[in-house]
């Protein structure tokens, strides 16, 4: 239920099944999620931030997402909520590009999930401006304006970004969330798609207690 940055063709072994039931009780640290030392600094936005890390070529993150969706449609409002996509390698970075590029153009949220099911359904590659120009017109974006977002100044900016981020947080693998810059979870600590998010929650309530 997690994709290591070393070996992006090899499922995490020993893992329950998708959607099993995560242990009632407590989570345990060490074990269903790690604290972060030092903390990573978050915008002080008086809310608790909890951050996803994923990449779109990752069947992990893929088969997470409605679980992720059904979470998200809950959220308190006291809770924010953002996505930040890897760039360990080149192919990662190519997609850390169309991630941003559609956040910028402010069609992300429309198209997120038609990317992974390009991708993960369709088994399209989406690693070339080519092949991203044949799926946006597929799927009625403007591919000649996302292909000149991905090449753009600012979102090749996001890279570095994303790198420090994914270094501060110690994502080895994805995915991987954080919460409020002091603690991190996933699927393949947990053991679970579901689980993962009760120990989000039990995460969330604790940064709530701590002010």
């Amino acid at each position: 239920m997690s994709l290591n940055r070393r070996d992006f063709s090899v499922a995490v072994a020993g893992l329950a099944t998708l959607g099993a039931a995560h242990a009632q009780g407590a989570p345990v640290e060490g074990k269903d999620y790690q604290k972060l030392s030092p903390p990573v600094p978050v915008a002080s936005s008086g809310k608790v931030e909890v951050v996803e890390f994923f990449w779109y070529g990752c069947p992990h993150c893929n088969a997470l997402e409605p679980y992720l969706n059904q979470w998200l449609a809950k959220l308190p409002p006291d809770v924010s909520f953002h996505r930040i996509h890897v760039g360990f390698t080149p192919v990662h970075a190519y997609h850390l590009k169309l991630f941003y590029a559609l956040e910028a153009m402010g069609v992300e949220e429309q198209y997120h999930s038609k990317v992974f099911a390009a991708m993960h359904v369709a088994h399209q590659r989406l690693g070339q401006d080519s092949e991203i120009l044949a799926w946006a017109s597929s799927v009625g974006l403007d591919g000649a304006k996302l292909v000149s977002f991905m090449n753009s100044f600012s979102v090749a900016g996001k890279l570095p970004q994303a790198k420090q981020l994914t270094a501060a947080y110690h994502v080895e693998g994805v995915p991987t969330f954080g919460v409020q810059g002091r603690y991190i979870t996933s699927p393949a600590m947990v053991g679970s798609e579901t689980g993962v998010f009760n120990v989000l929650n039990a995460l969330i309530a604790t940064v709530r207690k701590q002010g």
